[in-house]
């Protein structure tokens, strides 16, 4: 990390999901993924549904929620 980066947040983030990208409405370090629950650091960040505006842990989680098995 250099002097102009900041050290990730404790708290959780608030984002608006869009297409190939998201935008943070509250500031924050990570998102809690909807099937897990687990924690989701915004820079780990790579699976979320735009219909359903949801953050997913990993492609099992976005699967397990997309057949109705979460």
């Amino acid at each position: 990390m250099n002097r102009y980066e900041r050290p990730p947040s404790a708290e959780e983030a608030e984002l608006r999901y869009l297409d190939a990208d998201f935008r943070v409405i509250r500031p924050g370090g990570y998102v809690r993924c909807a099937v897990t629950g687990d924690r989701i650091p915004l820079d780990e960040l790579r699976y979320w549904s735009v219909e359903r505006q949801e953050p997913y842990s990993g492609p099992e989680a976005a699967l397990a929620r997309a057949t109705g098995k979460a």
